[in-house]
């Protein structure tokens, strides 16, 4: 049995991840899952006790407001591969998702909703695909989604678009949560916001190799969603942000200061002319409200490039206080050995 009290901080879930290495966690975030939970541990074990390999079930409640922690306390109890982490309240499916990575020890870790619409069978086909053609992360592709086809698939299939197009990451369908990473993935990506979404693009910066396989995908029965409306507005902040570190996580001078320079330029442009105008026409540019644009414009580029000095100190301060590398090396070949 493997239980984590709820006060149990992250760097206890490390250490209690390192005591015991299996070679595969599945992490499943839970919300609400009370009725469901019990099926799809016995789904879990069903799909993984034949594959021969050492696993655990990390379970994250996350904040659930009705039976699901009582559910796992009674699991933790009968399973001796689960490890259930209680998380004190409601704080998301991305520090869900954070807290199982940092519990779980497996040198591969499988992700996937908590109701059942993910189906544990297909575990095997992502780590088939994980290790025969060496990739670094796989993807779900639900191929035949069982979802409202307004309220889910449209959406659904726009902001899958959207977010290749962005992230150059070319997969079908990225809101699909079974998914299998190496460790070394999962270790190099710190998560915050909603980017469990972003995964792939995050590996992807990072030099990871990504595919793709079709899954299976099944009706929900117990409980009902918990998305809104409100995603898709949660979404594109973080499609910025995951944009934004693609291109200039470690040159953020070179968007600031040069809307800067551009933005300066303009203002003193606009200001020559004006002086120009005053002096050899002796116009009255006082009241003029391209005078204020030009004075607003000179403003503006010195704090944009103002800004991107700044945020070139802060990230150089970031990798350098935390020994954190701006590159990731594959593998070192040397000749002679």
């Amino acid at each position: 049995m493997s239980y984590i009290q709820p006060e149990t901080s992250e760097m206890d879930l490390v250490e209690s991840a390192l005591a015991h290495s299996p070679e595969l966690s599945v992490v499943v975030p839970l919300y609400n899952e009370e009725a469901s939970l019990p099926l799809l541990v016995e789904k879990l074990l069903a799909a993984l006790r034949p594959l021969g390999r050492s696993f655990e079930l990390v379970l994250v409640d996350d904040g659930s407001k009705d039976g699901t922690p009582a559910v796992l306390r009674d699991l933790a109890n009968r399973v001796p591969e689960l490890v259930a982490v209680l998380l004190r309240r409601n704080y998301g499916q991305t520090a869900a998702m954070a807290a199982g990575f940092d519990a779980s020890g497996g040198g591969v870790i499988v992700t996937l909703d908590g109701d059942l619409q993910n189906d544990p069978a297909d575990i095997p086909l992502l780590l088939a695909r994980l290790e025969q053609d060496n990739l670094d992360l796989v993807s779900g592709w639900r191929h035949q989604r069982q979802d409202g086809a307004i309220d889910r698939l449209l959406p659904s299939l726009v902001a899958n678009r959207l977010i290749a197009r962005v992230t150059g990451v070319r997969l079908h369908d990225y809101g699909c949560s079974l998914k299998a990473y190496r460790r070394e993935v999962v270790s190099d990506m710190n998560l915050y916001g909603e980017l469990h979404r972003f995964l792939p693009a995050l590996a992807f910066i990072e030099g990871a190799r990504i595919g793709e396989v079709r899954v299976s995908h099944q009706a929900r029965v117990y409980g009902r969603s918990n998305y809104g409306i409100d995603r898709t507005f949660r979404v594109l902040m973080d499609l910025l942000t995951v944009w934004f570190m693609k291109r200039f996580l470690t040159r953020p001078m070179h968007v600031f200061g040069f809307a800067g320079l551009l933005t300066l330029m303009a203002g003193l442009a606009i200001a020559l002319w004006l002086a120009g105008e005053k002096l050899l026409l002796g116009t009255d540019i006082g009241s003029r409200p391209l005078l204020q644009m030009a004075v607003l414009a000179i403003l503006s580029g010195v704090q944009l490039f103002s800004f991107g000095l700044l945020a070139e100190l802060q990230m150089r301060t970031y990798h350098e206080s935390q020994g954190r590398p701006i590159y990731r090396v594959r593998a070192t070949l040397r000749g002679g050995g």
